[in-house]
């Protein structure tokens, strides 16, 4: 029996990952089981046929982030076949957003690749063992939580109405949206799950799930196709290592972009010199937002080869020339440490959801290639196979005698909630939950104005940008999930009051 600390998205997940634990699954396997639960029980927030990060770090080895991102589609396709099948639709979320949907916005799926890639090679588990809570959630039924149920709302209809299967599972015989707390069933599911247990993904990536996926996709236009289906690998990669106070923290390398940004938003903030947030630090926190966002928009959302740019941004924020030179989303996340120094962070998304559903399966496709926020070549986003941008970071951090896990959702506010929630725990010395907690601010470029999104309980300092304030803490802000484990002092672990979140420690 292994002992471990959990953060993620619901008491579901919780049970999940101490299952695991129960039979001698070690912070990995534990951390899967979570993440899987999550992923598959939090409809319109994320699904299986989507993308994901995998960071782990084993006490005494190397950390290691297995990129299982989605591709860009279309292997074998002529160019007349390519660039169909999405529509665009507008919704209220988050103050208005556009986003492609449809089987045209759907790219290469890499979550179950990349879940099973660190199974192999860091777990000890059973991989049935891992699949069991999950599937048994689904056969039997599970309730509809609250961050679902708000999205939903939104998007329950105009997205998630698309195919039958999926309109059945969301929507009364009346045809209105179940609520909060509902007990949602989705036909097919359980049994696809089943089978993935029993074969393993090669079923998703070249067997009967693949087929039915991929006709699916080819008969609406889309450009998904069976070979890009089984040439999919999951990649290991060696983490981003950033240095912040007396912590290593390894985090997602480029082609995704999160951990570029991510390391150059710490950097930009290293030696505040002070310990609290004041109108001094506040500004050089939303200065340093400014700078590295407008950086990641002219610099990294369209170039071919991320990598020089991102290694420029990450070294122009060490040196000091970031700030002086400018002038001017779904996701669910699992982090876990166990008591033999092991630290495992999972973030995973499906875009929007594209709406998709092959009959049979149950399940939900992303639509990665439609999220026109991160994704700004939309459609045309690159030959295929080519990985599309990324704003996640699941991290694992480090110190003589302590490992941390976390990680956050929240589209192009991951970031910049991880960024604030570190500087609040490894330079400002905040208690975990408190870090967690505190009052965020987020520079928002997505739109043809730049603003400065607050909550409130913070002085903020005289900007020359249009300033929205939130009331209260709001999910806008990401859902930081957070795990620590030290030699001397045991379990720490805190969950976002943003999102609906549940945490074991097993030292309380």
């Amino acid at each position: 029996m292994s002992r471990v600390a959990v953060a993620t998205t619901s008491q579901l997940a919780v049970d999940a990952a101490r299952e695991v634990a129960d039979i001698g699954g070690n912070a990995v396997d534990c951390a899967l089981a979570a993440a899987l639960m999550t992923i598959n029980t939090e409809p319109g927030v994320c699904a299986l046929g989507g993308s994901a990060f995998i960071t782990v770090w084993s006490d005494g080895a190397d950390p290691i982030t297995v990129d299982g991102n989605v591709a860009v589609p279309g292997k074998g396709l002529a160019d007349s076949e390519r660039k169909q099948g999405a529509v665009e639709v507008s919704l209220a979320y988050g103050g208005g957003i556009a986003t492609l949907v449809g089987a045209g916005s759907v790219a290469v799926p890499g979550t179950l690749a990349a879940m099973e890639d660190a199974w192999q090679n860091y777990g000890r588990a059973p991989w049935r063992a891992i699949f069991e809570p999950t599937i048994r959630a689904c056969r039997n039924g599970f309730p509809l939580s609250r961050a679902c149920r708000y999205y939903l709302g939104y998007s329950g209809d105009i997205i998630f109405g698309r195919s039958e299967d999926g309109h059945k599972a969301l929507h009364r015989d009346d045809g209105a949206l179940i609520g909060v707390g509902d007990t949602v069933h989705i036909a097919h599911l359980a049994d696809t799950l089943e089978a993935i247990a029993r074969e393993g993904g090669r079923l998703f990536y070249e067997g009967e799930v693949a087929r039915a996926i991929a006709d699916h996709c080819r008969d609406r236009h889309g450009m998904l196709t069976l070979e890009d289906l089984r040439s999919y690998r999951a990649m290991e990669r060696k983490p981003l290592l950033t240095k912040v106070g007396d912590w290593q923290l390894a985090s997602t390398p480029p082609p995704a972009v999160g951990g570029s940004v991510l390391a150059a938003l710490l950097l930009a903030c290293a030696n505040l010199e002070t310990d609290r947030w004041d109108m001094r630090s506040l500004r050089r926190l939303i200065d340093s937002q400014r700078a590295c966002l407008d950086f990641r928009q002219r610099n990294l959302d369209l170039a071919d080869d991320v990598g020089p740019a991102a290694a420029r941004l990450v070294a122009d924020a060490r040196s000091g020339q970031l700030l002086s030179r400018w002038t001017s989303a779904s996701t669910v996340h699992t982090s876990v440490v166990d008591d033999s120094g092991n630290g495992c962070s999972i973030t995973a998304s499906s875009g929007y959801g594209s709406g998709e559903m092959p009959a049979g399966t149950g399940l939900w496709l992303n639509n990665c290639l439609g999220e026109i926020e991160l994704n700004r070549r939309g459609l045309d986003a690159g030959p295929p196979g080519v990985r599309l941008p990324s704003n996640m970071t699941p991290a694992v951090a480090r110190r003589k005698g302590t490992v941390l896990a976390v990680g956050s959702p929240g589209a192009d506010r991951i970031t910049t909630a991880m960024q604030q929630f570190l500087i609040n725990y490894m330079q400002l010395g905040m208690p975990l939950a408190e870090a967690v907690t505190h009052p965020r601010v987020h520079v928002d470029t997505s739109g043809e104005v730049v603003r400065l999104k607050a909550e409130t309980g913070l002085e903020l300092p005289e900007v020359d940008l249009p300033v929205t304030e939130f009331p209260g803490l709001v999910m806008y802000f990401g859902g930081i999930g957070a795990a620590v484990f030290d030699d001397k002092d045991g379990f720490d672990v805190a969950a976002d009051p943003r999102r609906e979140g549940a945490v074991f420690n097993p030292g309380a």
